[in-house]
């Protein structure tokens, strides 16, 4: 016990984990998940799948989410630095359609505990970033969504540098605003 510090924000269920790392002259050890520690923390679930991308400097990802099946997410960067966001999407939340972001890099070792029912997205600030996360459900192709990563009702303050190209998807180019999400929630194809 003891091995990760919890932080918590405005927003329930949020968390930034920082795990206690062990270093010396060879080099650094940590856990990356030790299920008894988030347990305790509050973080008590089975992770059924591990994610991992590589992405170049200005690459945007986000925000997604999945409809149907909905996934709670535990997200570190293994190599770079990225600035993380979530954005709540939790029908009746008081934090309704409020985001959070942090940054997370291979230097800090934070990571990023993200709910079910919260949007996600990522940019990438360094040269190239390793992404790495835990999901509590299976990735259905057919069941993604996704929010406009500059939409003006979510207000997500990314940290552009001047001079940033973003690097987008096009499905990330194409996603709809908060409004129509929260408009056509619950209505049935």
């Amino acid at each position: 016990m003891g091995k990760i510090t919890v932080e918590t924000c405005h927003i329930e269920g949020l968390k930034v984990i920082t795990p206690q790392v062990f270093g010396d002259e060879r080099g650094y050890f940590m856990e990356t998940y030790n299920y008894n520690d988030y347990k305790a923390a509050g973080i008590d679930m089975e992770f059924v799948q591990d994610n991992q991308s590589s992405s170049r400097k200005g690459v945007l990802r986000g925000l997604h989410f999945q409809i149907n099946y909905p996934q709670d997410k535990l997200v570190r960067v293994v190599s770079g630095e990225v600035y993380d966001v979530a954005v709540d999407l939790r029908e009746g939340s008081p934090t309704y359609g409020q985001w959070y972001g942090v940054l997370l890099s291979a230097e800090n070792k934070k990571q990023f505990f993200i709910p079910k029912n919260f949007a996600h997205g990522f940019l990438v600030l360094s040269d190239s970033a390793e992404f790495a996360y835990k999901c509590t459900d299976f990735y259905h192709p057919n069941d993604e969504g996704g929010l406009a990563y500059n939409d003006p009702d979510i207000g997500v303050e990314w940290p552009i540098p001047e001079g940033m190209s973003l690097i987008m998807s096009e499905k990330d180019q194409k996603w709809g605003s908060f409004q129509e999400f929260s408009k056509n929630r619950g209505k049935k194809d």
